[in-house]
């Protein structure tokens, strides 16, 4: 049904399309013109603000040329784009998950992640990376486009104009925890080590003595934008799950003040972390 919405699979939709429109080299007026449809509905499709039906997705997309199986995804995106959460759980849904996320990364203003067994993607060293996808049974024939896309998005913290702001709660665990080998470890602490210097991103230890946190339940991202409201990611090894009604934002919100309440102030962090990384060098 067509409404107001800008939920995240409504955002990812509208990204989806506005990604289609692009390949063809057409501006949104002239692909409005072409579909007869008012630029201005077109252009709240593209970022979310409505969803389009069915039948105005297939009209896009067949005006645009895109047939077989990326025709189907995408029209297949209408389905729940206005329900209160988004899971994806088959490999086509988890990859528009991922596309929307590192869409939603890019125009952040403010990520707040929660981690406490892996270093956070945004802040994972190369080597490290490869350790995860060739270990977590990647095929091999994908592993370095899978690399080259979780490094890719380290941009949207390093830009020089508008970086975003991370905070990063690690848990203790995932900094001892030797992903790749003492080599890819130790390079990985380091490369923690460096982005901690950014004025625009915060990293916390949570240490071992810390007691209970919610992060213990699992690792959770809350993604602030000026351009949308706000969501939550959460994901395992099968699903991947968005998150954004008023209610769900709150209890993150909360449980995010919990953690960095549990978590050693920056400073320390920084002395912990180096702490680590040379316990793990020595240990070569």
């Amino acid at each position: 049904m067509a409404g107001n919405t800008r939920t995240p699979k409504a955002r990812a939709l509208g990204a989806a399309l506005r990604a289609a429109r692009e390949d063809q080299g057409l501006g949104l007026r002239q692909l409005a013109k072409q579909i007869e449809c008012p630029p201005g509905t077109l252009s709240r499709w593209e970022t979310g603000d409505r969803c389009p039906k069915p039948a105005d997705i297939a009209r896009v997309l067949t005006t645009l040329g895109v047939t077989g199986e990326k025709y189907e995804e995408i029209l297949a995106m209408t389905e729940g784009a206005n329900d209160p959460h988004w899971l994806a759980v088959s490999l086509p849904e988890q990859r528009q998950q991922l596309s929307a996320l590192l869409e939603f990364e890019r125009t952040a203003r403010t990520i707040t992640h929660a981690a406490p067994l892996l270093i956070p993607g945004l802040l994972q060293s190369t080597a490290y990376v490869r350790a995860i996808m060739t270990a977590g049974g990647v095929p091999p024939e994908e592993v370095e486009t899978r690399i080259a896309v979780r490094v890719g998005r380290r941009e949207a913290i390093t830009r020089n104009d508008k970086p975003v702001q991370l905070k990063a709660a690690i848990g203790e665990a995932a900094l001892r925890q030797v992903v790749g080998g003492r080599d890819a470890m130790t390079d990985q602490l380091g490369h923690l080590l460096d982005l901690s210097e950014l004025d625009n991103i915060e990293v916390r230890v949570v240490p071992f003595e810390s007691g209970w946190h919610p992060a213990l339940e699992g690792l959770f991202v809350l993604i602030e934008s000026d351009e949308a409201p706000p969501a939550v990611h959460l994901e395992n090894r099968r699903s991947g799950l968005f998150l954004h009604e008023p209610a769900d934002i709150d209890i993150y919100r909360e449980a995010a003040e919990t953690v960095f309440k549990a978590a050693l102030d920056a400073a320390q962090s920084k002395q912990h972390i180096a702490k680590v990384r040379k316990e793990t060098e020595a240990a070569r």
